[in-house]
C-alpha cells in the first residue's frame, strides 16, 4: 500500500472544475504550499474553497483568487488579502464568513459524520440570519451544519507512505480536522519517512484518512505580517 505520488502536480491531476476543496493552514502557517501552487498551475475554476483565510495577495490560496479560480469561499476572516476584500465588494466572489470556533467545529462535525450541532455563538448577529434558533436551559442556540469537501489539501511535518501524519507547532491547526472531512485527502509533508520511523503515539492523523501523500519541496514559509518591537531602555 503505497500512497506516495511523485510530485504535487501528479497528486492533484484529477481535481475537476467545480470541486469543493478544503485547504489547511492558519494564515500562512502550515499551508500546503506545493499543492496550492499545483492547483494554481492546473487552472481549474468555479471552486468552492473552505479555508481559514485566503492567504495573501499572490501567495497561498491568494494565488487562486489572483487567477479567479474561486467562486465561493467559506472562511473566518479576510486577513491580509486585499484582493479578497475587493472581489467580495464587487460581487465577483461569494464569501461566507464563519466565527473561527464554529468553523473548526463544523469541519470536525463533518469528519465525524455529524450533520449539525447547536452553538450559542452568533446568536443575535448577522451570523444567525436564516438559521434555526432553539432554546436550551434558557439560552438560545443556532443550528450549524457540518462541513465536508470533495478534496482536502493539507500539510504535515512528517509522514510515511501509508499516509500516517505528524504535525509540528502551529501547523497542527485545521489540517487534522480537514483530513477527516473530505472524500479524498491529499497531504504534503516536509519529511517523507520509512514505515516504522514514526512513533505510533505521536501520529495525529492515521493513514486511513489520507489517500495520497507527496514530499514537499522549496518551502518559503512566509510571515503574513512581520512586526518588530522597538527595544526599551535597559533591554538586553
Amino acid at each position: 500500500m503505497n500512497k506516495v505520488y511523485p510530485n504535487a502536480d501528479a497528486a492533484i491531476a484529477d481535481l475537476p472544475d467545480g470541486a469543493t476543496i478544503m485547504a489547511g493552514g492558519f494564515g500562512l502557517c502550515g499551508i500546503p504550499e506545493n499543492l496550492i501552487a499545483a492547483v494554481h498551475r492546473k487552472g481549474i475554476r468555479n471552486l468552492t474553497v473552505i479555508s481559514n483565510n485566503a492567504g495573501v495577495d499572490g501567495f497561498g490560496v491568494g494565488q487562486w483568487l489572483t487567477n479567479r479560480q474561486i467562486t465561493k469561499i467559506i472562511a473566518t476572516y479576510v486577513g491580509e488579502n486585499k484582493l479578497f476584500e475587493d472581489l467580495v465588494l464587487k460581487g465577483e466572489l461569494q464569501a461566507m464568513l464563519v466565527p473561527q470556533g464554529t468553523f473548526a467545529e463544523r469541519i470536525r462535525a463533518g469528519g465525524a459524520g455529524i450533520a449539525g450541532f447547536y452553538t450559542p455563538t452568533g446568536v443575535g448577529t448577522v451570523v444567525a440570519e436564516g438559521k434555526e434558533l432553539r432554546e436550551f436551559d434558557g439560552r438560545k442556540y443556532l443550528l450549524e451544519r457540518g462541513l465536508t469537501a470533495d478534496f482536502a489539501l493539507i500539510k504535515a511535518w512528517k509522514g510515511d507512505r501509508w499516509g500516517n501524519l505528524i504535525y509540528r507547532g502551529t501547523a497542527r491547526n485545521f489540517n487534522p480536522v480537514m483530513a477527516a472531512a473530505a472524500r479524498v485527502t491529499i497531504a504534503e509533508v516536509e519529511e517523507l519517512v520509512e514505515l516504522g520511523e514514526l512513533d505510533p503515539n505521536a501520529i495525529v492523523t492515521p493513514g486511513i484518512y489520507v489517500k495520497r501523500i507527496v514530499q514537499g519541496v522549496n518551502y518559503e514559509k512566509r510571515i503574513e505580517r512581520r512586526t518588530v518591537r522597538k527595544r526599551t531602555h535597559g533591554q538586553a
